[in-house]
C-alpha cells in the first residue's frame, strides 16, 4: 500500500458525515454545478465549509483526484463508508449521462427523506422509553426514600404485615443495601449484549426477533420496506443495472434479515428469476401487496415507478403508526405509572388497616 492509499484510508476512517451533512453536501454541490461553477472549484468550497479537520482533508483529497482526471464517483469510492454505495452510484450515473446536477438534487432529496424517516422511528421508540423511565424513577424514589421512613412505624404495630407490604419491604431493602449488585448486573448485561452484537449470528437473531415484537416490529418493518423500495426504485430509475441495484440495496440495509433476503434475491435474479417470485417466498418480511405490485411493475416495464410508489405507501403507513403509537402509549404508560404508585400506596395503607381491624372498641 503506497503513501497516498494509506492517507486515504486514514481520512476515510476518521471522516464522518451525518445524513443531514450528506444531504447538504449533495444539495450545495448540485446548486454550484447548475450555476456553472467548475467541479474543482465547487469541491474546494466544500473543503472550506467542512465541519472537521478529517472532513476537510477528505474533500481536499477528492478535489486532488478530480484535478488529476478522476471521475467524482470514482474518487468518492475511496470514501465508501462515508458516502455509501447508493450516493456513489447516483453520482456515477449523473456523470456518465451528463445530468450530474439533477442527480445530485435527487440524491439530496432522497437522503433527506431517509433522515426524516429515521427521526420518526427513533422519536416513536424513544417516547415510551422515557415515560417508562419516569414511572420507574418515581416508584424507585418512593421505595428507597419514602418507605424506609415508615418502616419503624410498621415494626411498632406488632401485627403480621400484608404480603404486598412484605414484598415492598424486601424490594426496598434490596435497592438500599444491594443497589451496586443490581447496577453491576445491568451494566454486565448491556456490555454482554453489545459484545455479542459483533457476532453475525447474534445480530441476525436480534434483528429477526425485533421484527416480531408487537407494534414495534410492524413499525420497523415499514421503515425497512420504505428504505428498500425507495433505494431500489431510485437506482432503477437512474438506469443502474437491476443486479447492481439489488446488491447496493442489500448493502445499505441495516437489518440483517432483510439483507439476507436481498442477497438471496440477487442470487435468484442472477439465475433468471423474477423479483416478485422471490419476494413471494418470504411473506413475513415482504407483504403480499409488495410482491403483487412488483409483479405488475415487472409486467408493465414500470418497476422503478412502482417501487417509488410503494415507498410512499409504506412511509404513509409508518406516519400513521407513529401517530397511533404516541396516542396509545401515553395513556398506557400513565396507567402503568398509576399502578406502580397505587401498589406502593396500598402497601403503606395495608398495615394501618390491619391495626384498625384488631382494635377493640371501648
Amino acid at each position: 500500500m503506497n503513501k497516498e492509499s494509506t492517507q486515504r484510508s486514514s481520512f476515510a476512517f476518521r471522516a464522518r458525515l451525518s445524513l443531514q451533512e450528506q444531504a447538504l453536501f449533495a444539495k450545495r454541490l448540485a446548486l454550484l454545478v447548475r450555476a456553472g461553477v467548475p467541479l474543482l472549484k465547487a469541491l474546494s468550497l466544500m473543503e472550506h465549509q467542512a465541519s472537521s479537520g478529517a472532513n476537510r482533508k477528505m474533500f481536499r483529497q477528492i478535489a486532488h483526484d478530480v484535478e488529476n482526471g478522476q471521475f467524482l464517483a470514482k474518487s468518492l469510492g475511496g470514501f465508501r463508508k462515508v458516502f455509501g454505495d447508493f450516493a456513489i452510484n447516483i453520482i456515477r450515473v449523473g456523470e456518465m449521462s451528463g445530468t450530474l446536477s439533477e442527480n445530485l438534487k435527487y440524491l439530496a432529496e432522497e437522503i433527506d427523506k431517509r433522515r426524516r424517516l429515521r427521526q420518526k422511528v427513533i422519536g416513536a421508540l424513544i417516547y415510551p422509553v422515557i415515560i417508562m423511565l419516569a414511572a420507574l424513577s418515581v416508584s424507585g424514589l418512593m421505595t428507597v426514600y419514602l418507605f424506609p421512613k415508615l418502616l419503624p412505624v410498621f415494626k411498632s404495630l406488632n401485627v403480621e404485615l400484608p404480603l404486598m407490604t412484605r414484598g415492598l419491604l424486601f424490594l426496598s431493602d434490596f435497592l438500599i443495601n444491594h443497589w451496586f449488585l443490581l447496577f453491576s448486573s445491568l451494566v454486565a448485561i448491556i456490555v454482554a449484549f453489545i459484545f455479542f452484537l459483533r457476532f453475525r449470528f447474534f445480530s441476525f437473531a436480534t434483528d429477526t426477533i425485533t421484527l416480531k415484537i408487537p407494534i414495534v416490529g410492524s413499525l420497523l418493518a415499514n421503515y425497512h420496506l420504505t428504505n428498500m423500495c425507495r433505494t431500489l426504485g431510485m437506482l432503477s430509475k437512474s438506469q443502474v443495472r437491476v443486479l447492481e441495484a439489488i446488491m447496493i440495496t442489500a448493502d445499505t440495509s441495516t437489518n440483517l434479515a432483510y439483507k439476507k433476503e436481498l442477497h438471496g434475491l440477487h442470487h435468484s435474479v442472477t439465475r433468471g428469476g423474477s423479483i416478485s417470485k422471490h419476494l413471494e417466498k418470504s411473506p413475513k418480511l415482504f407483504p403480499v401487496m409488495l410482491s403483487q405490485m412488483v409483479a405488475v411493475g415487472e409486467t408493465t416495464g414500470n418497476l422503478s415507478d412502482t417501487l417509488l410508489y410503494l415507498a410512499e405507501i409504506y412511509e404513509q403507513e409508518l406516519d400513521e403508526q407513529t401517530k397511533r403509537l404516541s396516542s396509545t402509549i401515553e395513556p398506557a404508560m400513565m396507567l402503568l405509572m398509576g399502578l406502580f404508585v397505587g401498589f406502593i400506596a396500598v402497601s403503606i395503607i395495608g398495615p394501618i388497616y390491619e391495626v384498625t381491624q384488631h382494635l377493640n372498641p371501648r
